[in-house]
């Protein structure tokens, strides 16, 4: 194992404080909590959107808290979900007075754990709601989770349910569009190597180095294929064909496009992705409102990518658009 770490076992706190250290100006670091949240939070009279999951796929969750997006961030060691004491301790450090959001992948920990904070909340006063993002279609069960997973396209969601909350939409108003975006959105990944968490010094899967996983997840979860690596278009075609096919016609209106790396990529190689990706949804009738290439949801140095497709409405374009200030630079 190759990293530039000093202890596996500190990993999680130390890339917290050197976050807060890099950007004061937007992020405050509970290091009770292994928490981030924003520099002014709380803010009052705002619903407060938290998110967070394991660490390793920054930047998220961490990176995206910021004035239009988060109001904080709970990070759990590495690919394994944070307890609920930690995300209670989020809700209460960014309840401004009118309810706290939460956005949680669909991991079956994340789940129960977000849902038990949320019922420790209640309970001390704090009104919580929350949606569970599933939008990759590459399983519908897996090794983490009950149904489809929740990859990439949870990034939109902490968009513009971020930006609804900056607007002054209440709870219910929030959750509907978080609900809306989520029914719209659809994800799909491949991988070409595995990753090495810190504290397992070695990788969590083997494949060949002529060979390529279809539908590989986020912490290393099988896909649907394994098979010799193919050229560029060749997966991109794959990849579409399952996200174009599923149940979103994404024909109808404009679309917003997420091509992400997993850690490991090459920006040249994701944009040979996307330009290919471009050809294809141009043929397939999808009309581009914007495109996303980029690093959103990683999973540590994997080499690997997954598409992202959202179908958007009038309003989900307008908080897709609006301002936002995170640590992870200019995003959006």
């Amino acid at each position: 194992m190759k990293k530039i770490i000093n202890a596996p076992e500190d990993v999680v706190p130390e890339q917290l404080r050197g976050m807060e250290l890099a950007r004061p100006d937007l992020l405050r670091y509970m290091p009770e909590a292994n928490v981030l949240v924003r520099a002014d939070a709380p803010v009052e009279g705002k619903v407060a959107l938290v998110s967070g999951g394991g660490s390793g796929h920054e930047p998220a969750h961490g990176g995206f808290v910021g004035p239009g997006m988060l109001d904080a961030a709970c990070a759990g060691a590495v690919f394994t979900s944070p307890t609920p004491d930690q995300m209670l301790e989020a809700t209460k450090a960014v309840d401004g007075g009118a309810g706290v959001f939460y956005v949680v992948k669909n991991y079956t920990g994340d789940v129960l754990n977000f849902e038990m904070a949320g019922e420790l909340a209640q309970a001390e006063g704090i009104e919580t709601d929350y949606v569970v993002v599933d939008d990759d279609v590459a399983v519908e069960d897996s090794t983490y989770t009950s149904g489809r997973r929740g990859i990439a396209g949870t990034i939109f969601v902490h968009k513009i349910a971020g930006a609804a909350a900056e607007d002054g939409k209440d709870l219910a108003g929030v959750k509907e569009i978080a609900q809306r975006v989520n029914a719209n959105v659809r994800s799909m990944g491949m991988a070409l190597t595995s990753c090495i968490p810190p504290e397992r010094g070695e990788p969590i899967f083997e494949i060949a180095d002529d060979e390529m996983e279809i539908g590989m997840g986020i912490h290393g979860e099988p896909g649907t294929e394994r098979k010799k690596i193919e050229p560029a278009n060749s997966v991109v075609d794959e990849l579409a064909a399952k996200v174009l096919g599923d149940d979103v016609d994404f024909t109808q209106g404009e679309v917003a496009v997420m091509v992400n790396g997993l850690g490991g990529t090459p920006v040249m190689e994701l944009y040979i992705a996307y330009a290919h990706l471009a050809d294809v949804l141009k043929r397939e009738g999808v009309n581009v409102y914007r495109s996303f290439v980029g690093e959103y949801m990683t999973s540590l140095e994997m080499a690997g990518f997954s598409i992202t497709l959202l179908r958007l409405d009038d309003e989900m374009k307008g908080y897709l658009d609006a301002p936002c200030r995170v640590a992870a630079g200019r995003p959006f």
